[in-house]
């Protein structure tokens, strides 16, 4: 498998194109990939949502293409497709602004060059139609600002245009590895995973896959069983593993089967430290005990799946909260890309270990939550409340104990 196909979504460089309606954005896709990815029409609005390609781009490697809808749609349906334009910024490691070098830089494109200066997202502004209107200069572009002519029908500087984007992508990585900073090579570290029916058919779940492979490119020896054989597992090893990980949902099972001595901690805590701000979600987490009845809790997945019974996010976290807290609770549930702005009207917003969104939007959701002074924890972090064990599963990060503590 090539690395092109292998690299997780979340690990590359997500790339969003802003514009307004057929000011190229579509065609210029179509130009730098040389293919048709994006759908291209005289008709305004051919583009009506969001639409993201994981592939190659030389010389960038891995990366996502988000096309957006044209941040000039009218009427009410148009305005939610701008609205949605403006969300994917939020998931944007790199922009770029395509504008209608024929028709020049109108105030449409200024709105949105604000907000990507305003959350700090490296950008490029390309001039398209450079066939139809060339020029060194932009009529209405802002003092300062640099402009790049393209041609998506001709391909001129459509080369320059990919090596400039290289040029300012910033490292995908994340700031904190899954686990490999805290092993040793050589050391035993025992995953497991339950297989139930939410478990997909034939794989594991990407989570799992990529600790396993962050565990293996540390030199460290990954143990795989499932709930169920933890005990012989554990008993057969002959040592004692540096570290067990769990799926969050068995914490309970697996803390009374692991000996007080062995680290113990879950794939989603390690992700809430790998792509978000664990200090902030455990400070989140004591909302739990404060809450009254009457509360609204936002449950917020980064993916979308088809629900079934027995569901972490729509029924056994809920039930755990409200055996835990005592109190009667309402939920409210988002999936995917769709995050609230306004979160003033909820309590405390639980969200999932983000496996499936990019660093930056979900510390961006984590900067939105703590903006509005609403609490927000992980997943793993709430779980492992839940079920008394919150201390256990972080001493694997000791440097955190402050937290706890404050």
């Amino acid at each position: 498998m090539s690395s092109m196909n292998s690299t997780p979504s979340g690990d590359r460089v997500h790339i969003g194109i802003f514009g307004r309606r057929n000011a190229g954005k579509s065609s210029v896709i179509n130009a730098m990939t040389g293919q048709s990815l994006s759908i291209v029409s005289e008709v305004k609005g051919t583009t009506t949502d969001p639409v993201q390609k994981a592939m190659e781009l030389l010389p960038l490697g891995p990366v996502v293409l988000i096309d957006t809808p044209g941040i000039d749609d009218e009427g009410e349906l148009g305005s939610l497709r701008v609205r949605r334009s403006y969300q994917m910024l939020n998931k944007s490691d790199l922009a770029l602004l395509v504008v209608d070098g024929a028709e020049g830089f109108l105030p449409e494109d200024l709105a949105i060059l604000q907000k990507i200066q305003e959350k700090k997202i490296p950008y490029l502004i390309a001039a398209n139609k450079s066939d139809q209107a060339r020029g060194t200069e932009l009529n209405g572009l802002p003092a300062g600002e640099s402009v790049l002519w393209v041609s998506a029908k001709t391909g001129e500087n459509i080369g320059t245009l990919k090596d400039r984007l290289a040029a300012l992508a910033p490292d995908a990585q994340p700031e904190f590895p899954i686990i490999s900073d805290k092993i040793n090579p050589l050391d035993f570290v025992v995953l497991v995973v339950p297989i139930d029916k939410a478990a997909p058919k034939g794989r594991l779940i990407l989570p799992q896959q990529q600790t396993i492979r962050d565990i293996l490119d540390r030199g460290g020896v990954p143990i795989v069983c499932r709930d169920t054989e933890l005990a012989v597992t554990l008993e057969r090893l002959g040592t004692d593993p540096a570290l067990v990980i769990t799926d969050s949902q068995a914490f309970r099972k697996v803390s009374a089967i692991v000996p007080d001595h062995i680290l113990l901690t879950s794939f989603s805590i390690l992700f809430s430290r790998h792509k978000g701000d664990l200090a902030e979600q455990i400070r989140g987490v004591r909302a739990l005990d404060e809450l009254r009845d009457g509360d609204k809790i936002l449950i917020s997945e980064g993916c979308t799946h088809h629900r079934q019974c027995g569901d972490i996010g729509t029924q056994k976290l809920p039930a755990w909260i409200r055996q835990y807290t005592g109190k009667d609770v309402e939920f409210a549930y988002t999936s995917g890309t769709e995050f609230p702005e306004d979160l003033t009207g909820y309590r405390m917003v639980v969200h999932c270990g983000g496996c499936m969104l990019n660093e930056r939007e979900m510390k961006y959701r984590i900067r939105c939550a703590a903006d509005q002074g609403v609490p927000i924890a992980n997943y793993g972090l709430v779980i492992a409340q839940t079920q008394g064990i919150l201390c256990r599963s972080l001493q694997v990060f000791p440097e955190i104990a402050a937290v706890l503590e404050g």
